[in-house]
Order: C-alpha cells, then structure tokens, then sequence
C-alpha cells in the first residue's frame, strides 16, 4: 500500500538514501532539505524535492500547501533526519551557537511535527532520528554539549506527543542513532570510522518507520552496535 512520505535532511548522508528507498518500493515521498539539487537530480518520478530550512519559519506554509495540494491532505510517515551538529569546547560555544543548534534540532523539529499533525490519522507515525549522545546514562563526547542536549530535548518531545496525541493513535518513536558513517560525522571528526554505512542505517530507519508503530509508541529505541 502506498504510503505518503516526508524526509528532511535528505540533500546527502541516511536522507539522501531514505528518499530512493521508499521511491523504490513506491511510496509517495516529500524530501526536504536546504539544497534540494540532489535529490532532484534523480529524476524519481513519486519524488518532489522542496528547498526548505527548518530555521525559516515562512518555509512551513510550502510544506502544508503541498499536502493539501498534491497529497489531498494526507500524511503516513514523517522523519525528522536533518541534523546539525557543532563541536566545540563548552566554553567556545556562543550563544549564537546554541540557537543554531536548537533551531534545527528541536524547534525545528516541533515545528514541522505541527504542520503535518493535521494531515495524519489513525496508524500515521513520527519517526524522530536523535543520537546515542541523547541517552541519559550514555557515553558522553567532549564539544557536543549543544548538539547532545539538542538531541536529548527531542526524546522528551516525543514521549509527550505520544501521550498527547495516542486517542487519535498517531505514533511518535525515537531512533538513537550511533555512530554512522556519514559527512556530518567526516566533519565534527575526520578520520573516525563508523561501524555502518548511510545507506545499512537508512534500511533500517525505513523499515521502522513503516512497521514500528504497531509495536512501539513513545519509545526511544537505541540503535548502536558499538559503545560508544
């Protein structure tokens, strides 16, 4: 059964490889990312790419336009994938950074879950991608004190929704995600090598977000084959 697909953070890394998986097995896909050139250059025909910034408030009505425009209101599957990550000694972080951070991860994040929510019913599913860094009790970086908090909020985001909003049985889960082999990772540590490859997580967050809200909602579940 086709299902209507919104993916943000997709122009590289586990985005860019969910937007071709869902295409592949014919589901109808939003990809939503600042440069949305890549994705466009595919060509995939159940695929539209808009060029939006969750820092940019304006950006939000593009988003609900096209749902009920294109997709008659409706909505089965969001991902939250984008991500932006600072790494910085806590006493280099400005408060400049700080907002940066937050605006994408978290405020962002509430944001876009807003704008959907009224295009989605019964068995639709918010999949929110955060980090191992997030987890209370979890090995901890040195420099990521935005970015791991900012990641740390959305859990909390999510296990509200879930209660909030689980009388019209929508699901909200969280994948905390270890390290993957990705740019972002290449830019805040060069040289690290990660256990898994985008597209080995992107399998993965793509099957879950199909299938997880039948046995799961309100869950952080961590995904990580190494510690750290």
């Amino acid at each position: 059964m086709t299902k209507h697909i919104i993916v943000t953070g997709t122009s590289r890394g586990i985005g860019y490889e969910l937007v071709q998986l869902f295409a592949k097995t014919g589901h109808q896909v939003l990809s939503l990312s600042r440069n949305n050139q890549t994705v466009s250059a595919l060509n995939l025909k159940n695929v539209t790419a808009l060029s939006f910034d969750l820092s940019v408030e304006s950006d939000y009505k593009k988003v609900s336009e096209f749902i009920s425009n294109v997709w008659n209101g409706k909505v089965d599957v969001l991902i939250n994938n984008a991500g932006l990550l600072i790494n910085k000694p806590f006493n280099a972080l400005t408060m400049a950074d700080w907002k940066s951070v937050y605006k994408v991860n978290v405020f962002g994040v509430a944001e876009l879950i807003k704008t959907t929510l009224p295009f989605m019913t019964k068995g639709s599913h918010v999949v929110t991608v955060s980090s191992m860094g997030g987890i209370q009790g979890s090995m901890k970086f040195p420099g990521l004190a935005a970015y791991s908090s900012s990641k740390g909020a959305v859990i909390t985001l999510s296990e509200v929704l879930a209660e909030e909003y689980k009388e019209q049985q929508i699901s909200f889960n969280v994948l905390a995600l270890g390290a993957v082999q990705t740019e972002m990772l290449e830019e805040a540590f060069p040289g690290y090598e990660a256990p898994l490859q985008a597209l080995e997580m992107a399998e993965y967050i793509c099957e879950f977000s199909l299938t997880g809200q039948k046995y799961y909602n309100g869950k952080s579940l961590e995904v990580s084959s190494t510690t750290p």
